[in-house]
């Protein structure tokens, strides 16, 4: 369901993967009857006001029912606790110039990227709550 990589993409505005992303949750928080139903039909059918209703801004994501909102939560969470520090961490290091200068220009771009992955992270968290 969520392709090769096995990931969602996230912005500051939406999920670009929202399509993979909404079928994921949808699944997930099936009951064993919807899923089996699901398996039958190979799928939904299509449906453009749902397609439309099922759009993932940042808006929407806020909306979603609580099992969803929880899955997808606790999600973001497990996914933060594979980085090997934390925000705050991060940020401590962008705002030393002394230490930040002492990093590589790799190692300054990964932070960058780092810190920008984790700022959207938790930003969704607190979409979710």
């Amino acid at each position: 369901m969520v392709g090769e990589e096995g990931a969602f993409v996230l912005s500051w505005d939406e999920v670009l993967t929202e399509e993979e992303l909404s079928v994921t949750l949808k699944v997930l928080c099936m009951s064993e009857e919807e899923f089996k139903e699901y398996k039958a039909q190979d799928g939904w059918e299509d449906n453009s006001e749902e397609e439309e209703n099922s759009t993932l801004s940042n808006k929407a994501l806020s909306r979603l029912k609580t099992p969803c909102k929880k899955l997808l939560y606790d999600s973001v969470l497990l996914t933060l606790e594979a980085y090997r520090s934390d925000l705050k961490a991060e940020q401590d290091l962008l705002n030393n110039k002394e230490a930040y200068e002492k990093l590589s220009r790799r190692e300054q771009q990964a932070l960058h990227v780092r810190y920008g992955q984790k700022r959207i992270l938790h930003q969704l968290l607190e979409l979710l709550q």
